[in-house]
């Protein structure tokens, strides 16, 4: 039986173990044919980057070099791309910084030693690794915006914390009648346009509620109400000091929001359109409770290459949503996953919860597992590992998902979630 190195010797002129840098890159290289070791540094600088790859072209003509490395992303494999002579292996940080442990008392990192344990990595268990390919380019962006967007939503939540914050300690009347949320475009509107509690106080109650009107305000029990607040309210400081320095902070905090509102708005046109074109939107739209922001963020988390995955258990352990279990003598815990992509964790997790809102078996799943005295993000999670398993099979037949299909399935198999619906 041929072993997996002697696979690799036959597919491959040559293995690199390459430890990126932010300045410069270390790589060692195994050849085939001579069976020798060198070690070599390069400069993190496009023109050399450009100049090695076409001295390893030249060096081994119409032959695959398999090149391993730590990273998924990031400018070098961005690079390596590229060539198509080139076939790259992802290691994980995790599985790196372990080998490094087992074979190096002291657990330092050396840039030199990385290359070599990268390498050895590749060459002795290459069983555990996949050659890695990118998705298409229309799913790698709709990957992409999909992250960036949540990271721009969370940078708004964060500053709208901190205007919160400065209000509460100079103006908290605006908390209650700018709007429900600080960071929509109303809400910034309202407290540009009256940052104090005196610049409020003096506003003719006919000016105030033609704001509302005009902003989309139509429940008029509502918009008395706000204005039966500002009338009776009493100013908590009159210290100017205090008012004058927080009024330029809101300022500042407001300009930033809106700045983000803006973005946002961008990134949901942009990831609308690559969602709706994209061949496989139908599968993802169709789960309850996915809407317009959750199914891309779940397309993405699944991607296009069916390959990718050989069974949902993959997906579960990738993502981090199934635990982790710790066994030692008659010891046995299970605990959270650590190691993982947290915005593809957070993905399944949010979305889990949201379809207990919208699907019958979900809220009943959900229901059971409380009721057998698990915490709430317990329960998700467990939701979430039961989805994967559940969107993976549409995932791999191109089937949407059909909940009163999936429902007659529980039947038909006697499920105990019916005692659990409500």
């Amino acid at each position: 039986m041929e072993t997996k190195q002697q696979i690799l010797c036959d597919d491959y002129a040559a293995l690199i173990g390459l430890d990126w840098g932010d300045q410069e890159h270390v790589y060692r290289i195994f050849d085939i044919t001579t069976k020798e070791i060198t070690e070599h540094k390069l400069k993190q600088d496009a023109n050399a980057l450009a100049t090695w790859a076409e001295d390893l072209q030249k060096q081994y003509p119409e032959q695959k070099i398999a090149i391993s490395l730590e990273q998924s992303k990031g400018a070098v494999i961005n690079f390596l791309m590229e060539y198509d002579f080139l076939v790259i292996y992802v290691v994980s940080p995790k599985l790196a910084a372990t080998y490094r442990k087992a074979f190096k008392s002291s657990g330092a990192k050396d840039d030199g030693n990385d290359s070599g344990f990268i390498l050895d990595i590749l060459m002795r268990h290459s069983d555990k690794l996949c050659p890695w390919r990118p998705e298409d380019p229309q799913t790698r962006t709709l990957q992409i915006l999909t992250e960036k967007r949540r990271n721009a939503v969370d940078e708004r939540t964060r500053l709208s914390n901190q205007l919160r914050a400065i209000l509460k300690q100079y103006y908290p009347l605006a908390l209650d009648v700018a709007g429900d949320t600080l960071y929509t475009v109303t809400a910034c509107t309202f407290l540009l346009r009256w940052t104090t509690f005196d610049s409020l106080k003096q506003a003719r109650q006919s000016t105030v509620r033609k704001f509302y009107t005009k902003n989309g305000c139509r429940n008029n029990k509502a918009i008395e109400a706000r204005l039966k607040l500002i009338d009776n309210a009493k100013p908590l400081t009159n210290d100017g000091v205090i008012i004058e320095t927080s009024v330029m902070e809101v300022k500042m905090l407001l300009s930033q929001i809106r700045e983000l509102i803006k973005h946002i708005e961008h990134y949901d046109d942009a990831i609308n359109t690559l969602f709706q074109n994209h061949p496989d939107a139908d599968i993802f739209i169709s789960l309850p409770g996915a809407g317009e922001v959750l199914a891309p963020r779940l397309l993405s988390a699944y991607g296009a290459d069916r390959d990718r995955y050989l069974e949902s258990f993959d997906l579960q352990n990738y993502s981090g949503i199934a635990p982790v279990t710790v066994q030692s003598g008659n010891q046995r815990i299970v605990r959270w996953r650590w190691a993982c992509p947290k915005f593809t964790r957070q993905t399944f997790h949010e979305f889990a919860g949201e379809s207990r809102k919208h699907s019958m078996w979900a809220s009943a799943y959900y229901n059971k597992k409380r009721q057998q005295g698990k915490s709430h993000n317990s329960a998700v999670r467990s939701l979430a590992y039961k989805w994967i398993r559940i969107i993976f099979r549409c995932w791999k037949n191109h089937e949407v998902y059909d909940e009163m299909k999936y429902m007659q399935a529980l039947k038909r198999h006697g499920s105990d979630l019916f005692a659990y619906m409500v």
